[in-house]
């Protein structure tokens, strides 16, 4: 059976169902990596400062991405198995908790969708082979940095980090770009939004985004190459552009609120990473 669908070709259609149904299953635990890394790290800077200040710890619970068991907020009726089939128990259940009828949002089973869907499209795309399992990871890394920096606009090093670093291991035996190119591309990422960083605050003495923007990008950089990093940013303004005029016209961007970019850099970058050979090709050959 898995040689039916292991290292098979681009535009499989049982190993695109397969890893589908898996992205799915990933979905449901990206909802919680999503809701308590941010907890985690707060958790852990709280426990820091007390010990500095000489005080006790301020949490002393065990709490990670396994313990407790998820449960509800309202009630903390437990979540059962199969209360957690990814999707399907979000519509049986009509939405609501089953112990006290709290609303649940639709952010999890959306979650659960876009994560199904988007494994599948990697490995239709890219085969089940190296590139196409590398990039269902890739995926995955983007999905859960996308909700946690619009939820608190932060990126934790723990993905961005890794993502880097699995990047450049990929390209080693350049899966998706020359070893040499991805580390430029690292190098390049992080350093062009460094100096935008700094150019922006020494003008204005505001900070217009974070660290982890940087290192997000040099992610992608490492992932994709150098080559791709002005196609990256350039379809991340654009793409940060409707979205933002969309939520002004709307009315759900307040005046003075921050805008998240790390949602944006990593939409482009799933873009780049499908479809950034062919659009640099058609762009290139209007010059040719």
């Amino acid at each position: 059976m898995l040689d039916l669908v292991l290292f098979v070709a681009p535009e499989n259609l049982l190993a695109t169902i397969l890893f589908g149904i898996l992205g799915l299953l990933i979905g449901s635990f990206l909802n919680v990596v999503i809701h308590r890394l941010p907890i985690m790290m707060q958790r852990e800077s709280d426990n820091y400062v007390a010990t500095e200040s000489g005080k006790e710890p301020a949490h002393t619970s065990r709490y990670n991405l396994i313990v407790p068991r998820s449960a509800c907020p309202h009630c903390q009726h437990q979540i059962t198995a199969l209360e957690n089939i990814p999707v399907i128990s979000y519509l049986v259940i009509g939405g609501k908790c089953r112990g006290c009828k709290a609303p649940i949002s639709i952010r999890y089973p959306i979650v659960e969708a876009i994560t199904g869907l988007l494994s599948g499209l990697m490995i239709w795309h890219f085969g089940s082979g190296t590139a196409g399992l590398g990039a269902i990871v890739f995926v995955w890394f983007l999905i859960a940095m996308t909700f946690i920096d619009a939820d608190t606009q932060l990126l934790p090093d723990d993905l961005t980090l890794p993502l880097l670093w699995l990047g450049l291991l990929l390209n080693l035996h350049g899966t998706f770009t020359s070893l040499e190119n991805a580390v430029i591309g690292a190098v390049a990422g992080y350093l062009s939004l460094w100096t935008v960083y700094w150019a922006f605050k020494l003008l204005t003495g505001k900070e217009g985004m974070g660290y982890g923007d940087f290192k997000l990008l040099a992610a992608l950089g490492a992932w994709m190459g150098w080559s791709m990093l002005p196609l990256i940013i350039l379809l991340s303004s654009a793409v940060g552009a409707v979205i933002g005029i969309s939520m002004m016209v709307l009315g759900r961007l307040g005046k003075g609120k921050p805008i998240p970019f790390g949602p944006y850099l990593a939409i482009a970058g799933l873009i780049a990473l499908l479809w950034g050979q062919n659009i640099n090709s058609q762009y290139l050959g209007l010059f040719y």
